[in-house]
């Protein structure tokens, strides 16, 4: 099981953690229960809660276990130093603007390294589809190394925004269709 995008591994993990929030909420229900009866417990009816309580907490390490290698960027952050970008886009942040080297064009499955370099402020370098969802983004400190390597598994145009407050004038920090990501069939998919 991989997940191309952010949004199929959103999607996986909401149902995952809806169940699991569920059999958390039942054993509360069931203590809230036992708390309510007249009668004390017998020890043999504590055995089952607390077999219960292991088999969520099993079951929680287990799921994170399982599917930290199907996020996408995890891989790449792990390595990083192994990986040599395809394209490195350098980006100048001050005053509350983005400074870009132009239309940042890219091709589905290239490594890209977004360098970003701040002025005066920490700022925030975000990426962002058309419907407001976003991709990735990491925070802009003022003398600090500050990159991005991220691969675009999907199509389309990126809009550039700053993710952290700067001061009301952080507010306008907005780039539409600052990356451009092709080669892709119909439907932004290989």
């Amino acid at each position: 099981m991989t997940f191309s995008t952010s949004v199929e591994l959103l999607k996986f993990h909401s149902v995952a953690y809806t169940i699991y929030a569920m059999l958390i909420i039942s054993v509360i229900a069931w203590f809230a229960y036992n708390l309510t009866r007249k009668e004390k417990a017998k020890a043999i009816v504590r055995i089952p809660f607390y077999l219960y309580i292991g088999f969520l907490v099993f079951m929680g390490v287990m799921h994170h276990i399982f599917t930290y290698n199907t996020i996408p960027w995890v891989a790449e952050d792990i390595m990083r130093h192994d990986i040599k970008p395809d394209k490195t886009f350098e980006i100048k942040i001050a005053h509350h603007k983005f400074d870009l080297p132009g239309k940042m064009e890219i091709k589905k499955g290239e490594k890209v390294l977004f360098d970003a370099k701040s002025a005066d402020l920490v700022y925030g370098f975000g990426l962002f589809r058309q419907d407001g969802s976003m991709v990735s983004q990491m925070q802009v400190n003022p003398g600090s190394r500050n990159d991005l390597l991220w691969t675009f598994n999907e199509c389309g145009e990126f809009d550039v925004r700053s993710t952290e407050y700067a001061g009301p004038a952080g507010n306008d920090m907005l780039v539409k269709k600052a990356v451009v990501v092709t080669g892709c069939n119909e439907g932004g998919k290989v």
